[in-house]
């Protein structure tokens, strides 16, 4: 299907985060793609790396959804894809304004992102609907930690903190105080979650679905977290915990690994993420515990590995672009490789 152009409109392709990740992705796509990519920011490494580049004022910004949907009409886009968490809620909250424009917008509904991406949220809803999740606590208050006893313990925000920001691991109920008392003094609450298993049997999982809500595929990639890019903090094991092994791990948001089948991992997720009843693509972290899939955060989104899994012929843009808007009939569950795959950093100059 190579020669065929298709416009697209992709936001937030710099940074490194899933905007990044999109745009690498339609360019292994089956079909020949004409991106034009925006940022709020000229100074974009990816800017060279799409059809035409527009400088966009932040998603909060006022003047953010009309700036957007004139240039996807006046670029004659056919989608848009967001490139980041808040232009992903603009984009959800207006998405009928946009599909009334004539763009396909592959977000989930507000019902999801509601859930996902509050951290506490996303446990209640896991947990009352029968599936293993770490123990956890909200935190609005240090009274709220008198009856925490769980230790190693992983405290983060429960809303916001991309990337892995504020997270802490804390081993003893000073390091437990201390940390809750820095927390609460950036954000009105924060999650404390049972530490759990090993960081080699950490995954990430993506589960695509249809705009019709459709379970497309799923994917999973066995994280290898060996380095700075993929370490967010690793602390000494000081605990008597001796099945964490010799060091506590936080993974980045940069992720590497091994594709593979990982059926366990994978219906366990598909079946967690239907749940919820999407209509776009889901992003699972999870740990393998005793034989068990247990998750600890939920991504309602494209994900951090999005060109990792086009690599292995999983490329979830291509796929919905093919399928929901030019009405290709994709089998459910089609083949993709096993790979491993590792990442690095690559320079770009611009004139």
């Amino acid at each position: 299907m190579k020669g065929k152009r298709t416009r697209v409109l992709l936001t937030g392709i710099g940074g490194g985060g899933h905007g990044e990740q999109i745009l690498k992705a339609l360019r292994l796509g089956e079909l020949e793609y004409e991106i034009v990519g925006t940022d709020i920011s000229d100074a974009c490494a990816n800017r060279s790396l799409v059809d035409k580049f527009v400088k966009l004022p932040r998603a909060s910004d006022p003047r953010y959804l009309d700036e957007l949907r004139s240039l996807g009409r006046s670029e004659k886009c056919i989608a848009i894809f967001h490139g980041s968490e808040p232009e992903m809620t603009v984009l959800s909250r207006s998405k009928s304004i946009l599909e009334a424009d004539g763009f396909y917008i592959p977000v989930n509904p507000s019902s999801v992102l509601d859930v996902c991406q509050d951290k506490v949220r996303t446990m209640g809803y896991l947990s009352s609907h029968g599936f293993r999740t770490p123990q956890f606590a909200e935190v609005r208050d240090l009274a709220d930690l008198e009856a925490w006893k769980l230790l190693p313990a992983i405290l983060k925000p429960s809303v916001g903190g991309g990337g892995s920001a504020n997270v802490f691991i804390v081993q003893s109920r000073d390091e437990l105080l201390t940390f809750s008392r820095y927390l609460l003094g950036m954000c009105e609450c924060f999650i404390a979650q049972e530490y759990i298993g090993s960081p080699d049997e950490e995954y990430t999982v993506g589960v695509l679905f249809g705009k019709d809500g459709a379970l497309i595929n799923s994917i999973a990639v066995k994280r290898v977290i060996n380095n700075a890019l993929t370490i967010r903090t690793q602390v000494p094991n000081r605990t008597n915990r001796l099945e964490f092994g010799p060091r506590l791990v936080i993974s980045t948001g940069i992720s590497q690994g091994h594709v593979a089948d990982w059926s366990l991992v994978r219906i366990a997720c598909e079946e967690m993420a239907a749940s919820l009843s999407p209509t776009a693509p889901m992003n699972l972290q999870c740990r393998v515990v005793d034989g068990v899939v247990v998750p600890f955060e939920i991504n309602p989104r494209f994900s951090g590995t999005t060109s990792l899994r086009a690599m292995a012929g999983y490329n979830e843009p291509d796929i919905l672009i093919r399928r929901d808007v030019l009405g290709e009939k994709v089998p459910p569950h089609f083949s993709y490789k096993e790979m491993m795959i590792l990442r690095g950093l690559r320079e770009h100059s611009l004139s």
